[in-house]
């Protein structure tokens, strides 16, 4: 029997506009918060509109951006924190100083529940998302896929018509270049993605037309 097609609800966050994501499964309502960065008003009250169960918190990397919202919703919510990869492990580390870079309020140093490597499985009711790690905006950063909705959460690896930034510590572009080039767009052209900010695309439209890793730049 083919697992239930994913059903997800964006929620722009914070002064950053950072797309924080519902996911949820729709056999069990079992649901999922993907980079709640901040405004956890907002997330809770989506989560009251779409009437699911949150029972996981996944981040994709360690900006505050993507991560600000996620202890105070983990106790709030009582549900563990998955993610990222352990590599970004000092990108939490830094989280107060991330804060006053951006005047963003401040946000303590926190481990999650469990760090998530390539090819790891997360479960989410009679669903399942697929790990991808795709270093180069940071080098922790990990992907979420689920290949029967043909629905990835991309964080800030790939936007429509545009990349991540590698210019952040420890970022790398040859890095950010060969996860969307090698690990991203193999998974399929029909695959859309939700990117961290902005509108969503697909890896077929981005392969033919992003001007920094489309075909024609390769």
């Amino acid at each position: 029997m083919p697992e239930p097609v994913l059903k997800y609800r964006i929620v722009p966050v914070t002064l950053f506009q950072q797309n924080c994501t519902l996911v949820w499964c729709p056999v069990t309502g079992q649901a999922a918060l993907v980079d709640p960065g901040g405004d956890p008003e907002l997330i809770l009250a989506a989560i009251r509109a779409e009437g699911v169960t949150p029972v996981k918190i996944l981040l994709t990397h360690g900006h505050i951006d993507h991560v600000g919202g996620a202890p105070a919703l983990a106790e709030a919510l009582d549900i563990p924190v998955f993610g990222p990869h352990c590599d970004d492990a000092f990108l939490l580390d830094a989280l107060p100083e991330q804060a006053r870079m951006f005047s963003a309020p401040r946000v303590e140093p926190f481990r999650p529940g469990q760090w998530l490597a390539d090819g790891d499985q997360v479960e989410l009711g009679e669903t399942r998302l697929r790990v991808i790690h795709c270093p180069g905006h940071t080098p922790g950063h990990i992907v979420f896929y689920q290949p029967e909705a043909a629905l990835a959460q991309v964080g800030d690896v790939l936007f429509q018509g545009g990349i991540g930034r590698w210019d952040f510590p420890r970022g790398n572009y040859r890095d950010l270049r060969d996860s969307i080039r090698n690990r991203l767009f193999p998974l399929g052209d029909e695959v859309r993605f939700i990117p961290g900010h902005g509108p969503m695309s697909s890896f077929g439209e981005e392969r033919r037309s992003n001007p920094y890793v489309g075909d024609g730049r390769a």
